[in-house]
């Protein structure tokens, strides 16, 4: 994984998104300290269909509250 620094990857940003196309994985960092990723995106969308099947999938137990009481329950928090 290659680690660049913020100002630097203003810089060659383009140069460092056709790496990332390429399959590469950039660390950007501030101050020697990580702060983000460039990654590849998923192409394919597997990774987001398999996270709705599953989400689809389960019975959630929301102890006979509707949607509105649970935001207004989180709402008081």
């Amino acid at each position: 994984m290659k680690s660049v620094g913020i100002f630097e990857a203003k810089n060659r940003f383009s140069e460092l998104v056709a790496e990332v196309e390429r399959g590469e994985t950039v660390l950007l960092t501030r101050n020697g300290r990580p702060v983000a990723e460039l990654i590849p995106a998923a192409i394919d969308g597997t990774k987001a269909a398999s996270a709705m099947e599953w989400i689809l999938s389960r019975r959630w137990d929301l102890r006979g509250l509707s949607t509105r009481e649970l935001i207004d329950q989180g709402r008081r928090f």
